[in-house]
């Protein structure tokens, strides 16, 4: 057994637990080495209700607040170089309409770093969906609306707007943007991992966006992007080897922000999601249905697990911090 294969079961061993005790469903973990060098293994099931089917290593997942790391801050991060936007200026340079009515509001001088990196005064999260069913209308609502200032979050609304500028600056919907290699918008429902029975689609999602301000707007840059674990190593490996994003924007996507967070990503802190024996330079990002990406520099290495942890239902205690903690742990205990 080759180190790399004798790391991976010992990595994958609390993901099997929590499969066994009824905790999750399923999942799928990889961890992938800068030189190419991968491992990846599913176990549980995909979708327990209706019908139950199995995990496989190539079952799609709605990846959530990946799309924030993996979709939207690479792209905020090319529009800075190549000079389309400035990362220390205004999001009105982009969404001159923000707060359009009240030129002294505090909204209009949020900047693009500010938003990469979870510094503004938005509330974490809002139910937009609840205020219609019509995009454009939404659109229109998180630009005027006046929104609670409180202290900095971590806030889908920095990530929301983010995707609005790239969305005025191209001339395009998220949903018309090439979402990368190996990534969709969406998946066949009999290959993807089943999420919630949802309260207000009246359905068991699978394939369709389990996020429900992603899904009112029909594509946001908070939330909405599909892949597998393949998927998610491919774009980890071009981050480690340096063709995946120029060397400006890795550098950025490692620079520190504050003392959790980078341009779009985590960083080592007590209790991160990665555990408590990564490296300094590390970086990673979770999502809400039960997924994440950690990315080890310094060891050259990257590991994704992806999990269905909110199936059928979120108000379900799955351990899954625990679980990404344990994990983590395993990886770097060499």
């Amino acid at each position: 057994m080759t180190a790399l294969a004798e790391l991976f079961t010992h990595a994958f061993a609390p993901l099997e637990t929590a499969v066994n005790e009824g905790r999750i469903p399923g999942g799928v973990l990889g961890i992938v080495e800068r030189g190419g060098a991968r491992v990846v293994r599913a176990t549980g099931l995909a979708q327990r209700v209706p019908e139950p089917r199995p995990m496989h290593e190539r079952t799609w997942f709605d990846l959530a607040s990946l799309t924030k790391v993996i979709f939207t801050t690479p792209r905020i991060l090319k529009l800075a170089e190549d000079g389309v936007i400035d990362l220390d200026a205004p999001l009105i340079s982009a969404l001159p309409d923000l707060r359009q009515y009240d030129e002294k509001a505090w909204e209009r001088k949020v900047t693009f770093r500010q938003c990469l990196g979870h510094q503004t005064p938005f509330p974490a999260v809002a139910p937009i969906y609840t205020y219609g069913r019509d995009p454009d209308l939404l659109r229109a609502f998180i630009l005027q609306r006046e929104w609670r200032a409180g202290e900095p979050v971590y806030s889908d609304i920095n990530f929301i707007l983010l995707g609005l500028a790239m969305e005025r600056l191209s001339g395009k919907t998220i949903r018309a943007m090439d979402p990368g290699p190996g990534f969709a918008f969406s998946a066949a429902p009999d290959q993807a991992a089943a999420t919630e029975d949802c309260t207000w689609r009246h359905r068991v999602l699978s394939g369709e966006v389990h996020d429900d301000n992603c899904s009112a707007l029909d594509g946001a840059g908070h939330a909405g992007l599909f892949g597998t674990a393949a998927s998610v190593l491919d774009f980890a490996q071009g981050l480690l080897d340096g063709t995946g994003a120029s060397p400006a924007s890795i550098a950025l996507m490692r620079a520190p922000l504050s003392a959790t967070r980078t341009h779009g990503w985590e960083r080592p802190y007590e209790g991160w999601s990665g555990g408590g024996l990564c490296s300094p330079g590390t970086i990673g990002h979770t999502g809400f249905t039960g997924t994440g990406l950690w990315i080890d520099f310094d060891k050259g290495r990257a590991w994704t697990l992806l999990t269905n942890r909110i199936h059928p239902t979120r108000h379900f205690n799955s351990g899954i911090a625990a679980l990404r903690q344990a994990v983590g742990d395993r990886i770097n205990e060499d």
